[in-house]
């Protein structure tokens, strides 16, 4: 196929570009022809000196009337290797261009040299200049007068030189590469073809051609990964699973020691779970829901179900501290029924965790709770038939998939406290089932949530010491343990003392990733305990620490956190029978956007308003769950803001699948012959994750 043409045979591309292009994740004609500019210059306009404003970008043909190269005496990074200067005239006026570290430019740059140079104008030690602005000589430009596409290189790379290398290559084989799209859903979806869109999204001529061929490639990227899941769907549902029998006693003793009526979200979830394990194939099912809402509790029933049908149940965590909790938790529900259940973690002391590996392969173990550390090639199953990941976007798809091959095809269950719309959820995670847990336990009060100026630090310490002396305890919560260059963010280290010395009436404790595993059991439960009043943590608190007692939480740099983990954070309090208060600490010289971001907080305690809003102010890079889902270095796709083309795509690969699930039609065939290279890309992407 054309796509899959080495390097070594593209025009243009020489040994040292194609290590060059390798870097970019370029291997094949295919992967560069996918290789989409990420931003646009317009170049269509020739601007005079005269009109250039400060901080807009502008284009501009002038005459090169003298150069130098000078080494300031104070050496900085930027200076190093120079600083090359010219000084460019259009016929009537006159303006500096100075380039930094970049003294091989003496070499290209000559007197009387006519240019076209493109750049934003700044103002360099009061007057305007190009500050490395891109340029061009003026015989022979490739880019002059039209839209130019911009992309993402690294150190030492010339943008000129990979749009050639494209140019190039699409002149040669653009009309060769075959059209994987059928051409019945072009039509529905006024879709370009490929060559075409190839050409336009590349060299565009103007920016409704941008539009156009960018919603015809987001489209395919969102299609196929809507094929891939839909396909690996209907391959787990051919495969053998357990089979397991529901038995009541065991539904009516875990109901006993819970203490509490489950919700209706809770029994309608619980309901579907049970079904799935009911089936001769894998179940994979993801319970989604609100921090607080119950999720564990369902979990519970299917370990269960799975232990009182002789088999073992791994239940995996992303943290230690969770892994703890997790732990009490699961032994307490369980041992009326005399279930033997145990923790790996990779702190254990070497002995133990081997005696525990052994019992594990021997079957003696029934439940295990634990990390990243039962992903160990060494922990094996005598007979595994239940995997339960909690926090699902801690964990990628290549995680999930190492656990499960440690049983003979077991059914997985998967928990996310990251609520998304369930569209989205069923578009990104669409190889697992989806349940929804919306309700949350009644009598739950929500926590009050207020900002307080750094200026204002003395009063939240009175307000905490004021909540301490009713009895009550509280987290401080900081997201860096040590110093960092930035001094504006508090550190732990820095705080817990002067936080020990404000609070001397009080017992302070100190809890974070760092803190061997002894040390943090003992301070979880002496605080579980209400042994300790403060505890001064890092995000280690974030899942799992579940204390009725614990009201106040003081963030201190809420900025540096994601909207969903602070809220996260606050469902570390919302527990309490007592009145609640998340208490955000916020420095000066906040961004206005930040400000933005913090106040959601204070509006809702709903968590999947919260984390619509997150998605429309931080976008998909930096929001919970993505990489897993194959989109995290997406060609273009944003599935966050692309979520009507999502659904069309979903719609358009669920009818495929459902009418030619093998893809023999011949109007298909496309489909199949292009999975190889987009299924490379998905798994590119996870492993890189």
């Amino acid at each position: 196929m054309c796509r899959e043409i080495s390097l070594q045979y593209l025009k243009g591309v020489g040994p040292s570009w194609k290590k060059k292009l390798i870097k970019l994740g370029i291997h094949t004609l295919g992967d560069l022809f996918y290789y989409f500019p990420f931003r646009y210059q317009d170049k269509r306009k020739v601007s005079s000196i005269k009109e250039l404003e400060e901080n807009k970008e502008a284009l501009i043909e002038g005459k090169v009337l003298v150069r130098n190269l000078r080494y300031p005496k104070r050496r900085t990074p930027f200076t190093r290797l120079g600083i090359f200067e010219a000084l460019v005239s259009d016929g009537k006026d006159r303006i500096l261009c100075i380039w930094f570290n970049q003294s091989y430019l003496k070499n290209v740059i000559k007197a009387k040299d006519k240019l076209w140079i493109f750049g934003k104008v700044r103002r360099y030690r009061n007057r305007l200049c190009f500050i490395c602005p891109e340029f061009e000589k003026a015989e022979g430009s490739f880019t002059l007068g039209r839209i130019v596409g911009v992309y993402r290189v690294k150190e030492g790379m010339s943008q000129r030189r990979l749009r050639r290398i494209i140019f190039e290559n699409l002149r040669k084989y653009a009309h060769l590469i075959e059209e994987p799209i059928p051409f019945y859903i072009r039509e529905r979806l006024n879709l370009p073809n490929i060559n075409k869109s190839l050409w336009q999204i590349h060299f565009p001529s103007d920016s409704g051609e941008i539009e156009i061929s960018r919603k015809r490639f987001i489209f395919e990227e969102l299609f196929f990964s809507q094929i891939l899941i839909f396909l690996r769907k209907t391959k787990r549902r051919l495969k053998k699973g357990v089979t397991f029998k529901v038995k009541q006693p065991v539904i009516d003793r875990i109901k006993q020691r819970l203490g509490f009526q489950l919700t209706t979200s809770q029994k309608e979830t619980l309901f579907q779970v049970l079904e799935d394990m009911k089936k001769d194939y894998p179940m994979c099912r993801l319970i989604q829901g609100d921090v607080g809402c119950g999720k564990t509790a369902v979990a519970l029933f299917a370990i269960g179900v799975c232990v009182s049908n002789g088999y073992q149940a791994v239940f995996c965590v992303p943290t230690e501290v969770l892994a703890h909790q997790h732990f009490i938790t699961v032994s307490n529900i369980f041992k009326d029924l005399k279930y033997k259940v145990e923790i790996l973690v990779s702190s254990l002391p070497v002995r133990k965790k081997r005696e525990i590996i052994k019992e594990l392969r021997e079957g003696k173990i029934n439940v295990v709770v634990g990390t990243h550390a039962l992903l160990e090639e060494e922990v094996k199953f005598k007979n595994l038939g239940l995997v339960v990941i909690d926090e699902q976007h801690k964990f990628g798809v290549a995680q999930r998939v190492l656990l499960s091959k440690k049983g003979n095809n077991p059914d997985c269950l998967v928990m996310s406290a990251t609520p998304i719309p369930r569209s989205l959820a069923l578009s990104l995670y669409g190889d697992l089932d989806l349940s929804i847990i919306k309700e949350k336990p009644p009598g739950r009060k929500e926590p009050t949530t207020f900002t307080v100026n750094e200026k204002d630090r003395e009063k939240v310490y009175s307000f905490v010491k004021r909540k301490l002396k009713e009895g009550r305890q509280a987290f401080f919560v900081f997201s860096v343990i040590e110093e960092s260059e930035d001094e504006e963010i508090l550190s732990l280290e820095r705080m817990y003392e002067r936080i020990k010395e404000e609070f001397s009436s009080f017992k302070v404790e100190m809890l974070h990733g760092r803190i061997k595993s002894e040390e943090k059991e003992r301070i979880i439960k002496e605080y579980a305990k209400g042994r300790i009043d403060i505890l001064v943590a890092t995000t280690v608190v974030e899942v799992g620490l579940n204390v009725e007692n614990a009201t106040v939480m003081v963030i201190e740099n809420p900025e540096k956190f994601g909207l969903a983990q602070l809220h996260q954070l606050r469902g570390r309090i919302q527990r309490a029978t007592f009145d609640s208060y998340f208490i955000l600490i916020l420095r000066e010289n906040l961004s206005e956007n930040a400000k933005k971001r913090i106040k959601i907080l204070e509006k809702t305690n709903d968590g999947f308003k919260i984390a619509e809003e997150d998605l429309a102010l931080r976008g998909p890079g930096e929001f919970f769950g993505l990489r897993q889902a194959g989109f995290s270095k997406s060609y273009l796709a944003n599935p966050l803001k692309e979520v009507e083309l999502l659904k069309e795509a979903r719609k358009m690969a669920y009818e495929v699948i459902r009418k030619d699930p093998l893809l023999k039609n011949s109007c298909h065939r496309p489909i199949k012959k292009h999975l190889n290279f987009w299924l490379s890309f998905f798994q590119k992407d996870n492993e890189s994750s």
